[in-house]
């Protein structure tokens, strides 16, 4: 044990927040001491995970420190004991029991080279990933052969140590009937693998599920439930985006309110700080009464910060109810990064408020080098079609667009950038996006978006009649291109 680290108990523990005082040292019921070096998780005033020492040897320690602990406590607790039942690898339970006057702890073998499944995904190529989905629904199968569920399956609880995959947070292992009613495990299933990008080949994962839990499941039957589960996951991850939270760092006063991303709140204190005196120090790209977009450098690297003006009382008075352009705009920033479509990564929100009433606002984002659409397609404007590269991923990113069912709302060229480097098409501009609960309204946004976008271009160009004839169709509920 270090000789600095504070013996705290856990009510003090909970009462530090988002930042607890390590090291620090909290002494458990049987005698002995639980050192906590690094936190890897917090939740203020409910649970704290993270790296430890206990009896000279390195555990990873979940230690819950609500008044009501016992219960979560209990879960995870049972959770790990039946994925161990049930031949499952996972860190393996070192102890459990209560702290000194009052708290749990839960200790766990620590894998120092484990990575999560949702970091290998982030950085590896699809060869690499292929094996490790398939061996993770096969965990989900032998979960499910033993009448377990996993109620939060995402990729971030899968770990890989030396060669193997683990299954961990034993809190949502649940345990139902034996056998698992099959509409159980096909929810179940596809909870997971809405988590996955769209595109992924289903069916090499589903012959890996089956090969642990020989029953019939097939894509067709999933496509459903697996829509659904991504739907609920976006929107709570757009709340998150709005409230404090693990990910989000949201600060509101009276007159105030700020969101930025928890890892970044640090190196953009500045720009939270005063907005408008950053904004003097960059490159002003436009200046209008409504808006103005200044390029700057804040934390290493260069961003877009979009101010949102209020020109007179009347204008003051008629957004001064409604949510800012600039918080519609964040929402919709993240909706796209989620779905995986192309768009400056959203940095900050900060809106100035007299209470519940918004006042000038202003977004930040990441700032992309990209040509605007009508200038990197000039060359093109009388050929009978753009070069196939460039054409076919225009044509990908608006097909993405419409089956999501997402109207931008303004969709004239200078909104949609072409990405040199990834060979991709970049939107930007989302104060009127929209993503549509009913086929009707956004079909009739749809022929709104197609028709300005059509107009960047003469209708007797070649471009014009290129892409009115593949983009998807303007009248009706069809969603597919015309051919």
């Amino acid at each position: 044990m270090s000789d600095s680290a504070r013996i705290l108990t856990a009510s003090e523990l909970a009462a530090s927040g988002r930042n607890p005082p390590v090291p620090c040292t909290l002494r458990l019921n049987d005698g002995g001491l639980l050192e906590l070096l690094r936190p890897l998780r917090v939740l203020p005033g409910k649970r704290i995970s993270g790296e430890s020492v206990w009896n000279g040897q390195r555990v990873m320690a979940k230690i819950f420190i609500a008044p009501g602990s016992a219960r979560h406590w209990r879960r995870e607790h049972d959770g790990i004991a039946a994925l161990a039942a049930a031949n499952i690898p996972g860190p393996p339970m070192l102890a459990a029991g209560t702290l000194e006057g009052g708290g749990h702890y839960l200790l766990t073998v620590f894998l120092p080279d484990a990575h999560s499944l949702a970091d290998i995904m982030k950085t590896s190529d699809a060869d690499t990933v292929r094996p490790l989905l398939e061996t993770a629904c096969a965990r989900i199968g032998q979960l499910h052969a033993n009448g377990l569920i996993h109620e939060d399956p995402h990729p971030g609880n899968f770990l890989l140590d030396a060669g193997e995959l683990s299954m961990i947070d034993g809190a949502a292992v649940h345990r139902r009937a034996l056998p698992l009613p099959a509409d159980e495990a096909d929810d179940d299933l596809a909870r997971f693998l809405a988590q996955l990008p769209p595109d992924t080949p289903l069916e090499t994962l589903l012959a890996a599920y089956r090969a642990s839990l020989p029953r019939t499941v097939e894509a067709a039957t999933l496509a459903p439930r697996i829509e659904a589960h991504r739907q609920l996951r976006l929107m709570d991850y757009l709340r998150k985006t709005t409230r404090p939270c693990t990910l989000f760092d949201v600060r509101q006063s009276f007159r105030y309110l700020s969101a930025v991303a928890r890892d970044e709140a640090a190196s953009l204190t500045p720009l939270l700080a005063d907005p408008d005196g950053i904004m003097q120090t960059g490159e002003p790209i436009k200046r209008g009464n409504t808006t103005a977009v200044t390029r700057v450098h804040v934390g290493g690297r260069d961003l877009i910060v979009k101010r949102y003006n209020i020109k007179n009382t009347l204008h003051a008075l008629s957004r001064a109810w409604r949510p800012s352009r600039a918080w519609h705009s964040w929402r919709e920033s993240h909706r796209l990064c989620f779905l995986g479509i192309d768009t400056p990564k959203p940095r900050a929100l900060i809106e100035e408020r007299f209470g519940p009433l918004r006042r000038r606002a202003w977004l930040v984002t990441d700032y992309c080098a990209g040509a605007e659409l009508s200038a990197f397609f000039a060359p093109y404007i009388d050929a009978a079609a753009p070069p196939p590269a460039e054409g076919a991923a225009l044509l990908r990113f608006i097909e993405t667009l419409h089956a999501r069912r997402i109207s931008h709302g303004d969709f004239k060229a200078s909104n949609l950038l072409w990405d040199e480097a990834r060979g991709c098409i970049i939107v930007v501009d989302l104060d009127s996006m929209t993503q549509h609960t009913h086929p009707a309204t956004h079909a009739r946004a749809w022929r709104r978006d197609r028709a300005r976008l059509l107009a960047n271009w003469p209708k007797e160009s070649g471009l014009h009649r290129w892409l009115d004839e593949h983009l998807p169709q303007g009248n009706g509920f069809d969603h597919g291109p015309k051919r």
